[in-house]
C-alpha cells in the first residue's frame, strides 16, 4: 500500500522487525558489552547453534553486527553504535509510558493483558 503524501518507513520497519525477536535483541545487547563468539551467545541464550547461528545472519545481512575471524572463531561484534541509542531512547520512552506497551493489545503480553483486566 503505497502513501503518496508519506516518507518511505519501509526501512525503518524492516530495522524494527529485526529487533522484534527477543533472541536478536539479546543477541544485540549482549553485543553492546563486546565482541562475542557462537558458542558464548549459545550458552548466554541457551538455545542451539544453528538458531543462534541463523539470528546472527539476520542481523548481519541487516548490517547491524559484522564479524571477525580469529583462527577458526569467528568474533560478532555491533558495528553501529546508534542502535545502543536507539535502545536506551525506547528504554526511555516505555519507562515514560509506564510499559504501556506491553499492554498493547496487538503486541503486548498475554499476561500483562490480563493483568490490566483484573
Amino acid at each position: 500500500m503505497a502513501m503518496d503524501c508519506c516518507p518511505d518507513v519501509s526501512p525503518a520497519v524492516a530495522l524494527f522487525r529485526s529487533l522484534a525477536d527477543p533472541a536478536r535483541l539479546a543477541i544485540v545487547l549482549r553485543l553492546s558489552q563486546g565482541e562475542a563468539r557462537v558458542v558464548d551467545l549459545t550458552h548466554h541464550l541457551g538455545l542451539a547453534q544453528s538458531t543462534v547461528s541463523k539470528h546472527l545472519a539476520c542481523l548481519r545481512d541487516c548490517r547491524l553486527i559484522d564479524s571477525r575471524a580469529e583462527g577458526r572463531q569467528s568474533y560478532y561484534r555491533l558495528v553501529r553504535p546508534e542502535l545502543i541509542d536507539l535502545l536506551r531512547s525506547a528504554e526511555t520512552l516505555l519507562a515514560e509510558t509506564g510499559n504501556a506497551v506491553a499492554l498493547c493489545r496487538n503486541y503486548g503480553t498475554v499476561e500483562s493483558v490480563e493483568e490490566e483486566a483484573s
